[in-house]
């Protein structure tokens, strides 16, 4: 009977089809399973969408590069933009002495005084 209850296991190639409902599996007729094509189609289709997904992943991980580039010279940039704003207010506030030091010279100096010319010339 186990040999029996295997040959009634539905077989890869064949399928079993019963014509009564008793238990009496004579009458059974065993047709051949048509081949599907849905593997083969699901296959070629999975294949596209491999291929596709492969396709959208190498974009995006180009665009996620090239996003991650930007924001690196974008933060270099930004380090750049700082890094000139302070040296401007050092050299703002150096020039700021040296005008004070120059029109400190020039008040103590006799060269740059002014001069009645009116008084002069009588």
């Amino acid at each position: 009977m186990e040999g029996s209850s295997k040959e009634e296991e539905e077989d890869s190639t064949f399928i079993n089809i019963s014509l009564t409902d008793d238990i009496d599996h004579s009458s059974r007729i065993l047709y051949p399973r048509p081949k599907s094509l849905l593997p083969e189609m699901m296959n070629a289709d999975m294949d596209a969408v491999d291929a596709e997904n492969q396709v959208e992943l190498e974009e995006k991980t180009r665009l996620i590069n090239q996003v991650l580039e930007l924001q690196h010279t974008l933060e270099d940039l930004s380090a750049r933009v700082d890094a000139v704003k302070e040296e401007n207010l050092k050299l703002k506030s150096e020039n700021q002495v040296l005008g004070q030091y120059i029109e400190n010279l020039m008040s103590a100096s006799s060269v740059f005084q002014t001069t009645d010319t009116k008084s002069k010339r009588k």
